[in-house]
């Protein structure tokens, strides 16, 4: 099943598929050599760490590749929409407070809350989707229950 992503998240992780490959690869690899060169591997640590970072390395390899291959990017820029969807960006106000929250819903991988990005899959992001300006939701978190206003939809380039 093809996962949403933004074009700028699939970048991102383009990006570092292609540093992992490039920059640490070969680096462990040159880590691994020396640490050979030393002798007994028995007792090396410098082996044994630069062993475990290639097993990470790899893992994380393996892991992007899938996330790629899995991606469905979804330009953002020229949606449009009365709901909420995938790459909306939405102006909350919080009940009773009146404060007001912004949110823009991305994929899971893309989700950063101090940059105001949150997941499609994470329980803020799961009571907007298909709400409309003007819908008060009841978003039920691990410290207690948020009821907020829908004040706005827009979106943007991401």
């Amino acid at each position: 099943m093809p996962t949403p992503i933004t074009k700028k998240g699939y970048e991102a992780l383009k990006a570092e598929l292609d540093r992992l490959r490039k920059v640490e690869r070969p680096k462990v690899i040159e880590a691994i050599a020396e640490a050979r060169s030393h002798g007994d591997l028995s007792e090396n640590a410098e082996y044994d760490a630069a062993k475990e970072r290639q097993g990470f390395i790899e893992a994380r390899v393996n892991e992007l590749e899938r996330k790629l291959a899995d991606a469905r990017i979804i330009d953002t820029a020229n949606l449009s929409s009365e709901t909420v969807v995938f790459g909306a960006t939405v102006l909350l106000r919080e009940m009773p407070s009146q404060q007001q929250k912004q949110y823009t819903l991305v994929g899971q991988d893309e989700a950063d809350l101090k940059n105001g990005k949150i997941s499609v899959q994470s329980p803020v992001g799961k009571a907007l989707i298909g709400r409309r300006v003007g819908d008060q939701v009841e978003v039920t978190t691990p410290a207690r229950v948020v009821e907020y206003e829908i004040c706005e939809i827009r979106f943007e380039a991401l």
